[in-house]
């Protein structure tokens, strides 16, 4: 998982669940995993997690029968939420290996 450095384990850099600047990934470069930004990170990639499932639930139901607008705006959100979704799994397996 980690390497060591001078007796200490160090981790990799740890990527973020949110964009920096110009849409550029953020990393956090740390060896506490239950620092305050380690816990902002994990709270945020379960609500963007729990608003992924949320959007599905709803697509489900909207699919069938929804006026073109709708389909629009729901196709916007579930591209917001499958990207974020794909950061959290990138973010989890880099910290796997």
């Amino acid at each position: 998982m980690g390497s060591r450095d001078g007796g200490r384990v160090t981790h990799p850099p740890r990527l973020l669940p949110w964009s920096g600047p110009e849409g550029k990934p953020c990393y956090l470069i740390t060896d506490d995993h239950g620092g305050p930004v380690s816990r902002l990170a994990d709270a945020t990639e379960s609500i963007q997690l729990d608003m992924g499932t949320q959007l599905l639930t709803h697509a489900h139901e909207m699919l069938s029968d929804a006026p073109h607008g709708e389909l629009r705006f729901l196709a916007e959100r579930l591209t917001e939420a499958l990207h974020d979704a794909l950061r959290v799994a990138e973010s989890r397996g880099q910290r796997l290996d």
